[in-house]
């Protein structure tokens, strides 16, 4: 059987080879970051299909929410590069994921900071470790971060350190084409309780202030939204709505497991995902990002009937953004056969997403660089997009053959 497929294979495998270099000649549907425009001007944001929002930088290659991390993103062709927003002791605004920093940092290495060891209550919960919000930035800076997961690359630990909002922006702001931002206000409460700033701010006006001090601003793909774009997310209902007060930026709630209630109003998943409370918060937000398993539940890691919950947002004008998709096969869903493309397809194609957190952006770029075609391409375009969509379904059969 082998022997009998193998001329079949050559000639097919040339044949795609061949066609996949025409389609790269006939259009470069999203090209990687290369030299500016000779005019000086620099290719805008894609928003013909699904966004590419990568999920605290390409963390599944770097350790996340570093500055590599997110070079690596833009230069995988991410749309969005996303971060989560906490603050140091002295009230910079940083980005870093967990409250406490005994997970993807080497604060058990530095003996000098061994009596900073804390317990506090983080979301009803009692948590024991060390906390951002006990050192200053030039404490955090002297840190050095390292990958979550030990399945992953783990030869970049202890290289990278902690990095600013602001120094965050600038790798956007300086990337040679237009990416946008995604940053979450992150444990808004927390925050709050425990840091203070001059003049009765707090922990959400600076957010802001940041973002507008670097020109952020505009709703949803206005003029000036698309110059820079930014979507501002958050799980605190309470801090979207006083955000929005402050800016007309495009907000996403971001929902969570449905066993955890809201962090500030102690709601529960299935007030926030019902119809009336979407008629609320559409006036504040224009999209939630939820978990992706409450949007398809799985059980023994196979996937069951999808909620309704991307229908009845979308009838609600809300945009869809789940998270988070990852290639490992740990993650994959059996219903995949560990190919994160066809996860990719189904989600987009399928449930029709509107954006997706991935901690692998290049694989979601190469996915959709080959399956999506400008509505407003020429005939050349289409017809490239059509043939490419064809071989993929002839490999897809031969390889269940």
């Amino acid at each position: 059987m082998a022997s009998s497929r193998a001329p079949f294979i050559l000639n097919f495998t040339a044949f795609v080879f061949l066609l996949l270099i025409v389609g790269c000649t006939a259009r470069p549907f999203h090209p990687l970051p290369s030299k500016n425009n000779a005019d000086g001007s620099r290719q805008p944001l894609q928003t013909f299909r699904p966004f590419n929002i990568a999920h605290r930088g390409s963390n599944g290659e770097l350790p996340e929410e570093t500055a590599p991390a997110y070079v690596r993103a833009i230069e995988e062709g991410a749309d969005f590069i996303e971060t989560d927003i906490l603050s140091s002791k002295d009230g910079v605004l940083i980005c870093f994921h967990d409250v406490t920093l005994d997970d993807t940092t080497d604060i058990a290495n530095h003996k000098e900071f061994a009596n900073r060891k804390r317990t506090y209550e983080v979301q009803g919960v009692n948590m024991t470790g060390f906390f951002t919000v006990d050192f200053s930035l030039k404490e955090l800076k002297s840190l050095r971060v390292k990958q979550r997961f030990s399945f992953r690359d783990q030869q970049y630990n202890g290289k990278f350190e902690i990095i600013t909002f602001e120094e965050f922006i600038s790798i956007a702001l300086g990337a040679p084409r237009v990416v946008g931002i995604y940053p979450e206000i992150k444990n808004p409460v927390f925050i709050n309780q425990h840091v203070k700033w001059s003049s009765g701010k707090r922990f959400e006006d600076k957010f802001v202030e940041t973002l507008k001090k670097y020109g952020y601003k505009g709703s949803y793909l206005s003029k000036d939204w698309l110059k820079k774009p930014a979507f501002v997310q958050s799980f605190a209902p309470t801090s979207l709505v006083y955000i929005s007060k402050q800016t007309d930026l495009p907000e996403i709630l971001l929902v969570g497991d449905i066993n955890i209630p809201t962090q500030d109003t102690n709601q529960s998943y299935w007030e926030i995902t019902s119809d009336s409370y979407f008629d609320y918060i559409k006036k504040y937000v224009v999209g939630i990002g939820p978990s992706k398993d409450t949007v398809v539940p799985a059980v023994n890691n196979h996937l069951q009937t999808p909620t309704d919950l991307v229908t009845r947002a979308h009838a609600h004008d809300l945009q869809v953004h789940p998270y988070t998709y990852r290639n490992e096969n740990l993650f994959l869903h059996l219903n995949f056969s560990q190919d994160p493309y066809e996860e990719y397809d189904y989600w987009i194609n399928k449930i029709g997403v509107d954006g997706l957190f991935t901690d692998f952006a290049g694989s979601l770029h190469n996915f959709q660089k080959w399956t999506s075609a400008k509505p407003s391409g020429d005939k050349g375009d289409r017809r490239a997009s059509k043939l490419l969509r064809e071989i993929s379904l002839l490999v897809s059969s031969y390889k269940r053959a």
